[in-house]
């Protein structure tokens, strides 16, 4: 755990110091969503529907694998999505399309991952304002007719059809309940009362009251299968590891759920943990008498030029209550669009 989460467990007399911060922050969040909501602040209005989807904590919730389902799901009902992504923080820049080739340490590891899955059939660009991202994406790509906004709650200069926010009930989920810098959330949890809907991965935690939350869905995080990194189509199931000799590795962002994933198969393994932006090479697959070394997917294909073959990635997949399918269904079908087509102003593309 970071010191900072582990910070953000407690209440100590720091935490009085920096409450009136938290108080400022969260003053400032709603004061800026509410000029927005007043038109003080001019907003983007695109001719496609938005969805956006984020947490309300600094934990991402399970973001990365419930937009894969939403992709596919989408798709299944003739959309042609695509992602729009500011990236890593530190790295901001101009629009610029992403693909399984990015730079990892630019583009972040789990939006090379969704290039990865989606492939050529949604597009996915990054960029600091998503606005002008959307409609670069838009612009490059004209076929496009639904956009998944993959984070921006607070990005309120892009108006959206569709509010997700992805809650997970981790122990160190909430922490301490408190705002920026002074605990992990972000927006206050009454926030959950005015997006469109709450997916819940894990288990609810019993002391917070939900009643007046957006309609609330489960979602489970499954990995039953691995697959080889030199060789995708060569996949086993996760059991048929047992009796081998193991290396599990993970960075900071993965280690908690996929060391206790990996112990809870049963698997006899070694476990190793990367810091956080680790910058990956060969020198980190250098383990004595390994058949196997176990990765979490979005870090494993970083090693795929690496891998002399003994490289294995776990995906995984969002099992999501299948009523949520029926409310995106009606809040779709429930806009009604101008059908004009977006007109893009000149707009500066990275190469």
């Amino acid at each position: 755990m970071k010191l900072s989460e582990l910070y953000w467990h407690r209440i100590t007399p720091l935490h009085f110091l920096l409450w009136p911060m938290s108080i400022l922050f969260s003053v400032f969040i709603q004061l800026r969503r509410l000029c927005y909501w007043l038109d003080i602040f001019p907003s983007v209005k695109l001719s496609v529907p938005i969805i956006v989807v984020d947490s309300i904590t600094t934990d991402d919730g399970g973001k990365t694998p419930l937009i894969l389902w939403l992709v596919e799901f989408l798709q299944t009902r003739g959309f042609r999505p695509g992602i729009v992504t500011r990236g890593y923080s530190d790295n901001p820049g101009k629009p610029m399309a992403v693909t399984s080739k990015s730079d990892y340490s630019v583009i972040g590891e789990k939006i090379i991952l969704l290039a990865k899955r989606t492939g050529d059939n949604c597009p996915i660009w990054v960029g600091d304002d998503r606005a002008t991202v959307a409609q670069a994406l838009l612009y490059a790509n004209p076929t496009c007719n639904i956009i998944i906004c993959n984070d921006g709650l607070q990005y309120h200069r892009l108006e959206r059809d569709l509010e997700i926010a992805v809650t997970n009930f981790s122990e160190h989920s909430f922490g301490n309940g408190l705002m920026l810098p002074a605990g992990p959330l972000r927006e206050r949890l009454d926030r959950l009362q005015n997006v469109d809907a709450v997916i819940i991965n894990g288990k609810q935690l019993e002391q917070l009251d939900s009643t007046d939350w957006a309609p609330t869905f489960n979602m489970r995080l499954v990995s039953e299968t691995i697959y080889n990194v030199s060789e995708a189509s060569n996949c086993q199931l996760i059991s048929d590891l047992k009796g081998q000799r193991i290396h599990a590795v993970a960075n900071f962002d993965n280690s908690e759920w996929f060391f206790d994933y990996v112990q809870h198969s049963g698997l006899n393994a070694e476990l190793h943990s990367l810091p956080e932006h680790h910058h990956f090479s060969q020198q980190d697959l250098q383990f004595p008498e390994t058949e196997v070394i176990l990765m979490p997917e979005e870090i494993a294909i970083q090693y795929a030029t690496f891998s002399n073959g003994n490289v294995w990635a776990l995906p995984v997949e969002a099992w999501v209550n299948n009523e949520l399918q029926s409310l995106i269904d009606r809040k779709l079908n429930g806009k009604q669009k101008d059908g004009k087509k977006v007109v893009a102003a000149p707009i500066q593309i990275s190469d």
